[in-house]
């Protein structure tokens, strides 16, 4: 935010400078501050690399990276099409659902554009159990993670016949050390009972706050599309009255549209979500657990 073709009232206000702008979302997680993992690649990845120096090459030798993997969450152009800018890192360890890497590798032809740059090593998340998050060099990171499905509605890209299998995850990650969890889950379309166990007893959580409202995109677009036909579970009366049950001590909403009133700190939606202890995710915000 903001859009570079939406003029809503938020995109006017970042523009006037009076409410910060954003980058698309992505989080890095690291254990020990040398290993990283991104959940996810935005369009706006080498901003976001830049801007925190953890992620930062080494001055050892000309070329290197502390990002060990990806961990995607499903094929939504906004969270994949950073790969693209990781294409010399030579070998680019994703992990992916089978039907996600299906679409990337067919639809998007990911493999096929970054063959000539890198090779890509896909890992499917384990489901059920969680399993040791390993770095590069197939050495323990100090977490473990499981994938949570959520969803089979595959991107808007995705060519007939429509792919089976699990097209959205949430994921859950736990530090060996402190035994602290995060959930990260930023393409809800429903709260599933699985979800739900994990949010109960994580410390932390990374959730969808895509929308407000289910209309919301409608009435300020003037497009068709609700937040349902979108696959994003909205705030009002729907995530807010869950989240603020949650015991976790870090409750943050990232993924925010920018038709999202939640943007504008003066807003009564945003207040009305502070009030309940959850915070508005912004760049650049650090949690420990």
């Amino acid at each position: 935010m903001p859009q570079w073709n939406c003029s809503c009232p938020n995109c006017l206000l970042a523009r006037q400078g009076i409410i910060p702008p954003r980058t698309q979302s992505s989080a890095a997680i690291s254990a020990d501050g040398k290993s990283w993992f991104l959940v996810n690649a935005s369009p706006d990845l080498r901003a976001q690399i830049e801007a925190f120096p953890g992620l930062h090459p080494s001055p050892q030798t000309p070329r290197n990276t502390p990002i060990d993997a990806v961990l995607l969450t499903n094929a939504d152009l906004d969270h994949v099409l950073g790969l693209f800018l990781l294409r010399e890192t030579g070998l680019l360890r994703v992990h992916a659902p089978a039907a996600v890497a299906q679409v990337l590798a067919q639809d998007l032809r990911l493999t096929d554009i970054l063959k000539p740059f890198c090779r890509i090593d896909w890992h499917k998340p384990p489901v059920g159990s969680s399993t040791p998050l390993l770095t590069q060099k197939n050495e323990p990171s100090g977490l473990h993670y499981r994938a949570i499905p959520l969803s089979a509605k595959p991107p808007p890209f995705a060519q007939q016949p429509i792919r089976e299998g699990t097209q959205s995850v949430a994921y859950e990650i736990a530090d060996e050390r402190t035994e602290g969890r995060l959930v990260i889950a930023p393409d809800v379309a429903a709260i599933t009972p699985e979800l739900l166990l994990a949010l109960e007893s994580a410390d932390g959580v990374l959730f969808d706050g895509t929308f407000w409202s289910n209309h919301e995109f409608q009435q300020i677009t003037g497009k068709p599309r609700t937040a349902d036909d979108m696959g994003h579970h909205v705030i009002q009366n729907g995530s807010l009255n869950v989240l603020r049950k949650l015991k976790a001590r870090h409750k943050i909403y990232f993924h925010i549209n920018n038709t999202n009133p939640i943007l504008n700190p003066t807003s009564a939606e945003r207040a009305e979500v502070e009030r309940d202890g959850i915070v508005v995710g912004h760049d650049g915000l650090e949690l420990d657990l």
